[in-house]
């Protein structure tokens, strides 16, 4: 059964290949969506390479709704939005896949029941499609290349769906299995160091010690270390004292 999720439905209209219906259906579960409706598929249905591309989608594919035409796949549909890539001489507000999916996301929140039209691959969707939607969603991309397959469209709005869901920070660190070093830690590995260098003669001339001390410690203090790297550099130095004292 699809998930509870209220979510906008996805119109495949008159797909020629089951390779791309199975990479749209891909490309919508990996954003949380499962609600497809295809409209008159060249190759018929249920179609096998479809299966084979959608990489463990299957699920979706076997609940998804065939109709014959585009009005009986929207008969339920109180907004439709029509994707395409090129002007059409009809009267509409086109948006971006964003401004897209925040506006589907207020009327389904609102109770209405949304709709996105993908057309064929080869030529995408028809006026006569387009004039049954409400507005136009045109992803901005190369003008000299406008020529999006028909799961990268899919992915493309299926993405802004989900990324106005949940929220996901900009920018995060992959720990891998250790955490930031304390003031403490860097500290004492400042020292180590000092300690050592200053032995070797590093802290040279005298009068310009204390300078190269500080900026020492400005460095250690600038880099973001972790417990890991501090044990590392505190073994290098060790390693290296251990060398110099065997030669």
């Amino acid at each position: 059964m699809p998930v509870g999720t209220p979510q906008p439905a996805i119109v495949l209209v008159r797909p020629q290949m089951g390779e791309n219906i199975g990479g749209a259906a891909r490309a919508m579960w990996n954003f949380g969506l499962d609600r497809m409706r295809i409209v008159d598929p060249r190759d018929g249905w249920p179609n096998q390479k479809a299966v084979a591309m959608s990489s463990g989608a299957g699920r979706l594919l076997d609940e998804a709704q065939l109709c014959q035409t585009v009005p009986e796949a929207l008969e339920d549909c109180t907004y439709v939005f029509a994707t395409t890539a090129r002007a059409r001489d009809l009267t509409k507000p086109v948006m971006t896949p964003e401004h897209a999916m925040g506006l589907a996301r207020e009327k389904i929140a609102a109770g209405e029941k949304v709709a996105v039209l993908f057309g064929p691959e080869r030529s995408g969707l028809e006026n006569e499609d387009i004039a049954q939607a409400n507005a136009i969603i045109n992803v901005p991309v190369n003008p000299e290349y406008a020529s999006l397959n028909l799961a990268q469209c899919v992915l493309l709005t299926s993405y802004e769906w989900m990324r106005g869901q949940v929220e996901v920070a900009p920018e995060r660190v992959e720990m891998a299995k250790t955490e930031w070093a304390s003031h403490a830690e860097v500290e004492a590995l400042a020292g180590h160091y000092e300690e050592r260098m200053d032995d070797a003669g590093f802290f040279f001339p005298e009068h310009k010690a204390d300078s190269m001390k500080l900026n020492l410690r400005n460095m250690w203090s600038r880099l973001p270390l972790t417990r890991a790297d501090v044990q590392m550099l505190h073994g290098m130095m060790r390693q290296m004292v251990r060398w110099k004292d065997r030669g």
